[in-house]
C-alpha cells in the first residue's frame, strides 16, 4: 500500500501562533499515540501570508488517514486548536499520481 499525504492549511492569528503550532505537535502525538499512522509531519508557515500554517503529513495508507481523521473531534487537543484557529482554508489527502 502506498502512503497519503495530507496538507491542510489554516488562517491564525499572530497571537495565536505559537500556541497553535504547539498544539498541532500535541495532535499528531495524539493520533499516533495508540499506533504509529502518521510517519512524518510538518508544520509550515506561508512566506507571502504569515497567518497562515500548513500541515504537511504523511500517513501510513489513505485508509489509515480515513479513518483517523474521522476521530478528529475526539482528540484532546482538537478543542482549543480549533477555538484558536480563525479559519479552515483547505484539507485534503493525496496519493502517488499513476
Amino acid at each position: 500500500m502506498s502512503t497519503c499525504t495530507e496538507f491542510a492549511v489554516f488562517k491564525v492569528a499572530p497571537q495565536n501562533m505559537a500556541r497553535v503550532i504547539e498544539l498541532s505537535h500535541a495532535i499528531f502525538n495524539e493520533m499516533n499515540a495508540q499506533q504509529t499512522v502518521i510517519t512524518h509531519h510538518q508544520v509550515l508557515q506561508n512566506t507571502k501570508q504569515t497567518d497562515e500554517l500548513c500541515w504537511h503529513l504523511t500517513w501510513l495508507n489513505k485508509e489509515v488517514a480515513a479513518t483517523t481523521t474521522q476521530n478528529w473531534p475526539s482528540f484532546n487537543s482538537t478543542a482549543e486548536f480549533q477555538s484558536l484557529v480563525g479559519e479552515n482554508l483547505y484539507y485534503g489527502h493525496f496519493v502517488k499520481a499513476h
